[in-house]
């Protein structure tokens, strides 16, 4: 059974920076996909970012350039940094993997 617990959300200034991270346990984060997705108020939930199980990436349109997924395989953790953070960051951060979700953490960017 996979659990995944995200932590690393809360409140953040316009500009400011976060890392979000991705705890794994009943599966290896190295041994498949790992995506990231956030679903904001009133909207359907968005890809963020996936890490693959040979280490490639790819990120969404909304994050590309300001966004670095990675993984520990020793801590079985997956990171999502995103910089330069604006209100339109703001959503419930999930990770997936293997089709089981974390509860989600909240962020939001508000000065």
């Amino acid at each position: 059974q996979v659990q995944l617990v995200e932590s690393g959300g809360g409140l953040v200034q316009p500009g400011g920076s976060l890392r979000l991270s991705c705890a794994a346990s009943g599966r290896a984060v190295s041994s498949e996909n790992v995506q990231w997705y956030r679903q904001a108020p009133g909207k359907g939930r968005e890809l963020v970012a996936v890490i693959g199980h040979l280490g490639t990436t790819v990120y969404g349109d909304s994050v590309k350039g300001r966004s670095t997924i990675s993984r520990d395989n020793a801590t079985n953790t997956v990171h999502l940094q995103i910089n330069n953070l604006k209100p339109g960051d703001t959503a419930i951060y999930y990770c997936t993997l293997d089709m089981s979700w974390g509860q989600g953490a909240q962020v939001t960017v508000s000065s």
